[in-house]
């Protein structure tokens, strides 16, 4: 349980209370820095599960603490850019809606899933939806420095689109389950 990978995993959560506690002290010094830890901290995303795999230390406990890590790092992110009014555009709380609701979306649709033995791997286009989101908080992070703040709120908008897309096709594959399931019920 107390592998490499499942610390990396471990250490998302860990840093979230130092990362926004550094935002909120009004000092460009502390925000480059919360914004290099939550940099860091995503990029513990990619190789906790490469390492994992190379190392054949695949476990169950990571497979559970992966997407609640990667959910709570982009949703305390969100919530803090939006508190300390790091966005330039007002209609950016449309796509941070869209991912916060697709995240408690999907998040309901693999337990209900699990619980029937259907599972529902993380696809390509979820992969890339990631790391725009992360791309774009971490731009955003460092707001007022070489305008990184106004090119991650496009990346947001982007995320954001590619957030809806990939919470309609899990809830897609759901319904298709479901809709097998009551046919099967209904052949009988």
């Amino acid at each position: 349980m107390y592998n490499i990978p499942n610390l990396l995993t471990l250490s998302r959560i860990v840093v979230i209370p130092a990362i926004f506690l550094m935002v909120y002290i009004h000092s460009a010094t502390w925000q480059v820095f919360a914004a290099v830890l939550f940099i860091i901290a995503s990029i513990t995303d990619y190789f906790d599960g490469y390492l994992a795999r190379q190392w054949g230390e695949t476990s169950a406990f990571g497979r559970l603490l992966d997407p609640i890590a990667d959910k709570l790092l982009v949703a305390s992110a969100l919530v803090v850019i939006l508190a300390r009014h790091m966005v330039v555009c007002d209609l950016s709380f449309i796509p941070v809606i869209v991912i916060l609701c697709r995240e408690i979306l999907v998040s309901g649709l693999r337990e209900f899933l699990r619980e029937v033995n259907v599972g529902m791997p993380v696809t390509r286009l979820a992969k890339w939806k990631t790391g725009f989101q992360m791309t774009a908080l971490s731009m955003m992070l460092l707001k007022g420095f070489f305008y990184w703040g106004g090119i991650g709120e496009l990346l947001l908008w982007v995320a954001g689109a590619l957030t809806f897309i990939t919470g309609y096709q899990y809830f897609q594959k759901s319904l298709d389950y479901i809709r097998a399931s009551e046919s099967a019920k209904k052949s009988k």
